[in-house]
């Protein structure tokens, strides 16, 4: 075995005649990098884990792309300009829908909300993945009345359940016995529940001709064509595909433009936090320096001796750099047990609740990255490589006649 290596091993290990405080410090320098270092693979894995889980809801509840009107209003012909969107490369599905605001009113109570129309086939969103009550059924029930779905707290300020007759009418200027509201009943059969708000508290979802019939609209009319990609990787690239080949009036709008605001709150939860968490890691690696100068002061006789017999200034320096390299391994495996240990954990028992009216999920979400461990790791040797230099360095030039002769 390396003679640095054999010293360096035996010097971290410890001897009987160690002081206690030496072992403390070596202990304090241990677990400040195993603090450091789980502390920020466990804040990276849940920034992944939040940017993953709200992306998945987004991407999978909305459109990945919509077309409509320049001037807001219904597109006449909707089921054309639906079949040439559907033929565009990338594009896995081009649906007609109709949108509006309207007022939904059960036995209970009244709320406004946002109404959209789809063929009785299905949503191209995966809606149907987030029905918490009931079934995604918008066919027409056993009651006469065609079924509609509910966002979980819409159906719980007007107080309906499955089963729940529901009154929807609209109303164009002030009500008069000249102006009546278009009024429609539906059958509550669906609840659904994705965690974000501005889904679940205000978004009912129904058959189009329902709609079509609400406003006094052709079949073929709808203000909004739906689209969704094969690849959601490649949104972006189909958006521009798109754009080039619509022509006014129509306007194109990713996903990514509609729901911009959650995105830029993600993204920035993304690059501020692993930031502010590693400044733990730069502390725990600078403490080395005052770790590793308490062994070279402990050890000034031991170097005094080594010195006597031979051992040059780079074997000195090299064995109290190890001792500090051991310390920063140590302290970098037990963080690694550390985060995986709490993976487990929250994976299993979410350990850690949150209000899903601000976070938009129950409880903290964890996504591990193989890459992050690599880079905390790297970055953590490194700084403690670094931070021991000095007192290694220290300890290489240190005079053993007057080493020897300390404390006489």
């Amino acid at each position: 075995m390396n003679f640095s290596w054999y010293i360096a091993g035996k010097y971290f290990k410890g001897t009987k005649r160690e002081s206690r405080f030496l072992s403390f410090i070596k202990i304090m320098a241990i677990g400040g990098v195993a603090i450091g270092s789980a502390g920020l693979l466990i804040a990276l894995s849940i920034v992944h884990g939040f940017k993953s889980t709200i992306n998945e809801k987004i991407v999978g509840f909305a459109p990945h792309i919509t077309v409509n009107s320049y001037i807001n209003d219904t597109i006449v012909r909707a089921d054309t300009l639906e079949t040439f969107l559907g033929n565009i490369p990338n594009v896995s599905n081009a649906q007609s829908v109709m949108t509006a605001q309207v007022m939904i009113q059960s036995a209970r109570d009244v709320s406004g909300s946002a109404l959209k129309g789809v063929p009785e086939t299905g949503d191209v969103t995966n809606l149907r993945d987030y029905i918490q009550r009931g079934e995604y059924d918008i066919s027409v029930q056993e009651s006469g009345l065609r079924g509609i779905i509910l966002g979980t707290s819409l159906a719980n300020t007007i107080g309906a359940t499955i089963g729940s007759r529901v009154t929807v009418y609209v109303i164009d200027g002030l009500p008069s016995p000249f102006n009546t509201p278009e009024i429609l009943q539906f059958t509550l059969t669906g609840i659904y529940q994705t965690g974000l708000a501005r889904f679940d508290d205000n978004f009912a979802l129904t058959d189009i001709h329902s709609v079509q019939q609400l406003f006094n609209a052709s079949p073929r009319e709808a203000n909004l064509v739906e689209i969704t990609v094969s690849n959601p990787d490649r949104i972006e690239e189909t958006f521009r595909s798109i754009q080039e080949k619509i022509q006014f009036p129509y306007v194109v709008e990713s996903i990514f433009q509609r729901y911009r605001n959650i995105f830029a709150w993600v993204d920035l939860q993304e690059e501020t936090i692993p930031l502010v968490i590693g400044v733990m890691i730069i502390v725990a690696a600078f403490n080395l320096i005052g770790t590793v100068l308490m062994m070279v002061l402990e050890r000034v006789k031991d170097i005094g001796i080594l010195k006597t017999i031979g051992a040059k200034n780079k074997v000195i320096r090299r064995i109290f750099l190890l001792e500090g390299l051991f310390v920063a391994i140590t302290g970098l495996l037990i963080g690694i047990a550390i985060s995986l240990l709490f993976y487990w954990l929250q994976v299993n028992y979410g350990i850690i609740p949150l209000s899903e009216e601000n976070y938009y999920m129950s409880t903290a979400p964890v996504e591990p990255h193989f890459l992050d461990f690599i880079v905390v790791s790297v970055v953590t040797i490194v700084l403690c490589t670094l931070a021991s230099w000095l007192p290694a360095r220290i300890a290489a030039k240190t005079d053993p006649v007057k080493v020897l002769s300390f404390g006489k």
